[in-house]
């Protein structure tokens, strides 16, 4: 099976099942035995026709005798691949690109459908230098008008592009390094040995950023738990928290478990950490993940973070609330965010409003309540926090210590925005609760 069949038969699934790609892809992946190299192709290729869709639709139509939606969509799937490699991507010759695509037609539809196929894409490929100009930002960067307005509320017109264009862009693969078992220079090390190349995040001690490492599973040191995968600005909001050895700690929205890794870290695995989910095959992960990691101090339990616990109540020195969010923070990992339902987004500041009510409960006089999410609109983070500090006085927002090179303000609330920090979109705000 190449990188090509099991990109398609990603697609294929997601567009079916409208299943997460990242989740498929991993599957299809597994199943399909590639190794580290075809992997990340696999998945460049992927999440390339994802992260553009639209523009490939608009460039395909240009150059169909018909309509767009008279396609099997399996076809469209195959020419949309095949535009991907032809115009976007720089890896693929013209020829391997345009004859796999044909063959793919003739296995999923027919001979005529190949037929097309050959024809369409051997246009492109002939046209490509006189391609025509998409008509405004959300065809050209392949983001919906109601989001990219959404998007233009949130970040400015200034930085409307940038963002758009940052969404587009395939990011490093960010892993924390777990210093109770190795440290970072030595992990670094043991993987330019291996030919794996890596470079320090300057601003986060501990962070390293891989290229084209495809699946994380086969790399060197993850059976020994020597790393996770978190991005910087999910490691930040736990640094932020300022955790120290010894404390009682509650993740209480935890899946998949990054922040309470960080924390155990953070901890030097000497104290208490409970981290808990609403979904048990999501506790099963962390649980995993805490075994390879060497993490004892965390234990886990089946909890709706919005309904009040009393015999957690005043109990513990910090409690996490990574919220469920709108994700539009992560739209360049997680690209089919873009296509997805813009309506339910308006409930989930209520949400988020009742989580916080709740968890604020649990902190002990003294302590920090750290709220995030991984979303950039105001709604769901600063007026989630000003709105909660207004009913609450005995909480107050407290300034973070955070890396100069990121250039935030030193307050209780801090946004980070992708093309500025290089991190995912992310809101973090450090509450304290009066003694």
């Amino acid at each position: 099976m190449s990188a090509r069949d099991t990109a398609l038969s990603a697609l294929i699934a997601c567009r079916r099942a409208n299943a997460w790609s990242d989740g498929v892809l991993r599957e299809y992946i597994r199943r399909d035995g590639l190794d580290r190299r075809d992997a990340a192709l696999a998945s460049r290729l992927c999440y390339g026709v994802l992260q553009n869709r639209m523009l490939l639709d608009f460039y395909i139509a240009s150059f169909l005798r018909g309509r767009l939606r008279d396609l099997q969509p399996a076809v469209l799937d195959i020419l949309r691949l095949g535009v991907y490699q032809l115009v976007l991507s720089d890896r693929i010759p013209d020829q391997a690109a345009v004859n796999e695509a044909v063959e793919q037609a003739k296995r999923c539809a027919n001979s005529r459908a190949a037929g097309l196929v050959n024809g369409v894409l051997r246009n492109i490929a002939r046209g490509r230098d006189k391609l025509p100009e998409p008509p405004d930002l959300a065809t050209k960067y392949s983001h919906p008008a109601a989001l990219t307005a959404l998007l233009r509320e949130a970040v400015g017109d200034e930085l409307l592009e940038p963002t758009l264009r940052c969404d587009n862009e395939s990011p490093r693969t960010a892993v924390q390094v777990n210093t109770l078992k190795i440290a970072p220079a030595a992990l670094r090390a043991h993987w330019e040995e291996a030919g794996i190349a890596c470079e320090s995040l300057p601003w986060q001690p501990g962070c390293l950023l891989l290229s084209g490492a495809g699946g994380v599973e086969s790399l060197p040191g993850y059976a020994e738990g020597w790393f996770y995968v978190q991005d910087p600005a999910a490691r930040l909001a736990v640094s932020a928290a300022g955790l120290a050895p010894g404390m009682r700690v509650l993740d209480c929205c935890a899946a998949p478990g990054g922040k309470s890794f960080a924390a155990a870290l953070a901890m030097e695995n000497r104290g208490e950490i409970l981290s808990c989910d609403i979904h048990p095959h999501k506790l099963k992960l962390i649980e995993t993940g805490a075994e390879r990691l060497g993490v004892p101090i965390l234990r886990t339990a089946l909890q709706d973070a919005s309904v009040f616990q009393p015999e957690q109540e005043n109990a513990f020195d910090a409690v996490l609330a990574d919220v469920p969010c709108s994700g539009l923070g992560v739209i360049r990992k997680k690209p089919d965010i873009r296509y997805k339902d813009l309506s339910a987004l308006g409930q989930l500041p209520t949400v988020q409003a009742a989580i916080l009510e709740n968890v604020g409960q649990y902190v002990r006089p003294g302590g920090a309540l750290l709220y995030s999410t991984c979303t950039i609109l105001r709604r769901e983070n600063e007026d989630v926090v000003s709105a909660f500090l207004a009913s609450h006085p005995e909480f107050s927002a407290e300034p973070m210590a955070l890396p100069e090179a990121l250039r935030l303000p030193n307050r209780g609330t801090a946004t980070l925005i992708p093309c500025l920090h290089g991190t995912d979109g992310f809101f973090l705000a450090k509450l304290r609760k009066k003694s």
